[in-house]
């Protein structure tokens, strides 16, 4: 950039004679150094470039801002604008240059084009719209707008829509207003630019420019048409209201599009093979803008949209960029299903494209307009799956947003088996994440119990350090809720169990569903199983390994307590399995963790009681899950109270149940337990139902 920029500012120089020899004696009898002085910018990068330290570096830009200070003090002005360009140069180095903004509007006031023009680009650069000095190129800004030469006014909107304040713009919208519609369109264009600053500074004068934009529409120059497109977007982002005054230039702008789309090979506009696809873009991003939300608008584009989006070609980016915008204004806009489906095949036109940045723009679009609709993406099903197994990842994950988008009850087993070859070949900091994800679908739209769980056990045992317990929550759900899965289930959990799985989740399902239905894993092999029941003695070590492993956390350890504790029932015929039971139970009694210790402790007082042990270990009923996103919305709207939350109306509703649990009479069944469990005397006690109420205290 350094070199641009010193063959910007040494083309300067190249048509300029050499200085006299009576130059350099005037500036040496000044007592300057000429030979410091003089020295051109490709020479000052080139000594810069050779220094070694930045040391060096330091010393030789001080030795030349001493020589440009003292330039500037004798008021040399046949070489004030070198000068002036070797300063910028220093300024982009990042040392200071703050003394020299002055010389920048001596340069503006001047008459020469070329001073005019390094004085300009020395405002720009050197200073900006905070600065009171700004104040005072504010007369020469509006000299040079009323110039006759266009470089020159084309120099002052370029400096006005940079870094002009809001005063400046205030002051000089009408001159720019009136170059907006003037003759030449060298000037039409910049001033149109400009606009664009004065409308961000000053909202309140987009009614003032709104009646120009009909002219600059009908400009038949490409550059002016393009900056009047970026000043109409502008006039809708600061004022919204103006969009509706804006749409009665529709037919022009789908004219203009028209013109485009058929007209022959243009060589001053042809970018490969496409004409000026700048302006297309922008006619589009246009068009998108007035029919959102309009459908008599929308209905003028319908034909217009699907010329582009069939005579665009696209084997080149430009064209490529062409038709992404017509498939985001057709979807934007209200527009026949038909073309929404051109949209979307144009899209799948993209996924097979070999370039990457292609194929990820058409991912995020599709993840975007599939809400819209969802059939037409269907139909790119595969292709978006073949993205899975694409080398870069940002592909990877943009195709596995999208596919999880796809997935209903129709193609579930289909999309979920490509999404566990993917989970298998994934890097291993995505794994938890879509473990979780193909959970959550699977639960959301399976049909087949049986499917849901092999799917479940495959998932969780591609992913060994995958932990949720909403996953845990959510399969003893499916489990109970489904009686006749109950069998199959604990079967397919128990082989995971004996083939020394690590994985927290099968662990802790397995052990749960061996404790709850153990008779069923001792009892046969239902259909779509294929290893052999094992005997109560293998259950009941196979459960003893599980409590000695050291990858078994405390949380899975509680569940094999609970499991223990639940199959004296279930293996009530088995005493040797019985025997080691108790002996497992009796070991964590002096467990280091207070839970563990507690739980072996109260279930071997339990065991001791024969007359409740069954209504206590009887079966768990079917329970739904919970929705803990809709429990955390109710909770948080109970807790606000008109303004700010209110404390005791929570409190109060927690509390209520307990007291009316509290206030109703204990039934006499759950009496008697209690005073069995609370050592006292024992009492007759009718079987426990399924599913008992809380039990009171006793009095």
């Amino acid at each position: 950039f350094f070199f641009s920029f010193a063959n910007f500012c040494g083309a300067l120089y190249t048509q300029r004679p050499p200085h006299s020899a009576s130059a350099v004696t005037r500036a040496a009898a000044r007592g300057g150094r000429a030979g410091d002085m003089s020295i051109r910018l490709r020479e000052l990068i080139r000594n810069v470039r050779s220094c070694k330290t930045q040391a060096d570096e330091r010393a030789c830009i001080h030795k030349e801002c001493a020589s440009i200070r003292t330039a500037f003090k004798d008021e040399n002005n046949e070489l004030r604008h070198r000068n002036v360009a070797k300063l910028l140069f220093i300024h982009m180095l990042g040392y200071p240059t703050h003394w020299g903004q002055m010389e920048c509007l001596k340069l503006i006031a001047g008459s020469k084009f070329l001073e005019k023009r390094i004085g300009y680009l020395g405002l720009m650069i050197l200073l900006d719209e905070r600065q009171e000095v700004l104040m005072l190129v504010e007369n020469s800004l509006k000299n040079d707008l009323q110039s006759s030469n266009q470089y020159i006014a084309g120099l002052a909107c370029c400096a006005i829509g940079n870094i002009s304040s809001a005063e400046i713009c205030r002051d000089l919208s009408p001159e720019v207003e009136k170059l907006m519609v003037g003759s030449n369109p060298f000037v039409s264009k910049k001033a149109s630019l400009c606009c664009i600053r004065i409308l961000r500074k000053c909202p309140e004068l987009c009614d003032t420019f709104l009646e120009r934009i009909g002219t600059l529409l009908g400009s038949r120059n490409h550059a002016v048409l393009l900056t009047c497109l970026k000043l109409m977007r502008e006039m809708c982002i600061t004022e919204p209201a103006m969009i509706e005054q804006l749409r009665r230039h529709t037919p022009t702008l789908i004219a203009a599009l028209k013109n485009l789309v058929l007209s022959g090979y243009a060589p001053e506009h042809d970018v490969h093979g496409i004409v000026d696809p700048f302006l297309q873009v922008e006619i589009l991003t246009m068009l998108r803008v007035l029919g959102r939300g309009h459908s008599e608008t929308s209905d003028q584009m319908n034909d217009i949209l699907a010329q582009v989006a069939t005579n665009t070609e696209s084997a080149k980016n430009a064209g490529n960029a062409i038709l992404y915008e017509c498939v985001l204004t057709i979807m934007a806009i209200e527009v026949e299903s038909g073309l929404r489906v051109l949209a979307v095949n144009i899209l799948g036109r993209f996924l097979i494209n070999r370039d990457n940045n292609i194929r990820y723009v058409a991912l995020n679009t599709l993840h975007k307009v599939i809400a819209q609709d969802t059939q037409a993406v269907q139909r790119h099903r595969n292709t978006i799956v073949d993205c899975l197994k694409d080398n870069d990842s940002s592909i990877r994950q943009r195709a596995l947003e999208l596919v999880y988008a796809l997935v209903n009850e129709a193609n579930v087993k289909v999309l979920v088996k490509e999404l566990l070859s993917y989970l298998l070949a994934c890097d291993v900091e995505f794994k938890d994440e879509l473990t979780q994800r193909i959970c959550t679908v699977v639960e959301k739209f399976s049909t087949d119990k049986e499917w849901h769980v092999d799917t479940i056990i495959q998932t969780l045992s591609a992913s060994t350090s995958f932990e949720s317990e909403e996953t845990v929550c959510s399969m003893i759900a499916l489990i109970t809720s489904t009686p006749e899965l109950q069998a199959y289930a604990t079967h397919k959990l128990y082989a995971k169990l004996a083939d020394q799985t690590n994985q927290p989740v099968l662990l802790q399902l397995a052990v749960w569903c061996v404790g709850e239905y153990g008779e069923m894993l001792i009892g046969g092999v239902p259909a779509g199983v294929e290893a052999e029941a094992p005997d109560p003695q293998t259950v009941v070590e196979l459960l003893t390994s599980v409590m000695r492993s050291p990858v078994a956390d405390v949380t899975t350890k509680e569940y094999t307590i609970n499991a223990f504790v639940k199959l004296t029932t279930r293996f009530a015929n088995a005493p040797d399995s019985l025997a080691l039971i108790h002996k497992q139970l009796a070991a964590y009694s002096c467990s280091m963790s207070l839970e563990l210790q507690q739980r072996s402790v109260e279930y071997s007082s339990l065991l001791k009681l024969d007359a409740i042990r069954a209504g206590v270990l009887e079966r768990m009923p079917a329970f739904a899950k919970k929705d803990r996103q809709a429990a955390a919305a109710a909770a948080a709207a109970l807790a606000m109270d008109g303004d700010g939350p209110s404390r005791g109306s929570a409190s109060e509703l927690m509390a209520a149940p307990a007291v009316m649990a509290a206030a109703a009479p204990a039934p006499p069944s759950e009496m008697d337990l209690l005073g069995d469990i609370l050592g006292g005397s024992p009492a007759p006690a009718p079987a426990m139902p399924a599913m008992g109420g809380a039990p009171a205290a006793p009095p």
